[in-house]
């Protein structure tokens, strides 16, 4: 007794066979320009010399044929072009690499008993700075400061509370930065902006690093020179 690759219990081929293929089927379910070009020949060399076929009935076969052959070409030509359009794309992905990702979002979710956790990313040295909490309206409603020295990809978390230390409410809310370099220059930054450190192809999908996790390249709004 056999098991296929799906966990499957076979018999012996010739039970199998006769068990799954009804008899004056075409077992493929699809005829192709060689079968007809096989069924012409059969139907020329059986034909009563005495009524020979209609030489327009071949000329139509025969188009019939032509036509049947242009289509499979084509077909198998657009195979080829989304093949390469495919690998196109791909080393085209790759190329983002080093480059900064917009995700088009810099919200984050605060459930009950929750303390929402999140990443920025700092081009620069931060001398320092801080990170800003908004509610919906784009009012402040929470701040922390900035470890001098930070750069690079950071993880945050907040409390869940405003300035005054209550307890907001549950909903979404937008993170945003402001830092000066070692230069004194005047940065800023929010969630959502990362660079891409890599790219992986996965199950016809293509997933790029973003910070500390890996999300769809159809997920990123914007690319943007750093």
């Amino acid at each position: 007794m056999a098991i296929d690759a799906y966990g499957n219990t076979l018999g012996s081929t010739a039970s199998t066979s006769s068990a799954t293929t009804p008899v004056g089927t075409n077992p493929n379910g699809i005829l192709g320009k060689d079968d007809f070009m096989k069924l012409l020949l059969v139907e020329l060399k059986y034909q009563d010399p005495t009524e020979p076929m209609d030489s327009e009935k071949i000329l139509s076969q025969t188009s019939q044929l032509a036509t049947l052959e242009a289509s499979s070409n084509t077909n198998k030509a657009l195979e080829a072009l989304a093949t390469a359009l495919n690998s196109s794309r791909d080393f085209s992905t790759i190329s983002a690499i080093g480059k900064i990702a917009d995700t088009g979002s810099n919200a984050i979710v605060l459930e009950e008993g929750s303390k929402p956790k999140f990443e920025l990313f700092f081009a620069d040295e931060v001398q320092n700075g801080t990170i800003s909490v908004l509610d919906v309206n784009g009012n402040t409603i929470a701040s922390m400061p900035i470890e001098s020295g930070a750069s690079g990809i950071n993880s945050y978390e907040w409390d869940g509370k405003n300035s005054a230390g209550n307890t907001v409410e549950d909903g979404i809310y937008y993170i945003t930065a402001t830092y000066s370099n070692a230069q004194g220059q005047s940065k800023e930054t929010r969630v959502g902006l990362y660079p891409i450190e890599s790219v992986r192809f996965e199950e016809g999908q293509t997933l790029v690093k973003l910070g500390s996790s890996y999300v769809t390249f159809d997920s990123i709004k914007e690319v943007i020179q750093e």
